[in-house]
């Protein structure tokens, strides 16, 4: 199992907007081959900081997968505009959580 790690940096006058906007492209991912669920989290200390933690039943489901289809332009489309830098993403691979 591979979980991928976006960390997602949101303009602070934008959070809310980020989360409902969020809540529409998200079927998108869900709906993606090898998609095994998700959680957005935002940030205690730095509420305009938040990370999404997808997990993948394989790297390449999300790597070209994901990443390469129609679906995850239109998801990124949905959310860029809100994104005060370039989201950082890196992939871990275990088990889940017990």
């Amino acid at each position: 199992m591979i979980y991928e790690i976006a960390m997602i940096p949101v303009h602070k006058e934008h959070i809310e907007t980020f989360r409902r906007a969020f809540a529409e492209v998200a079927p998108l991912l869900t709906r993606a081959k090898g998609y095994l669920g998700h959680m957005l989290a935002q940030g205690i200390e730095t509420p305009e900081h938040f990370n999404l933690i997808v997990r993948w039943k394989s790297l390449e489901d999300h790597s070209p997968g994901f990443e390469a289809s129609d679906d995850h332009q239109v998801f990124m489309l949905g959310l860029e505009e809100y994104f005060s830098a370039q989201p950082q993403v890196y992939h871990i691979e275990g088990t889940t959580f017990f």
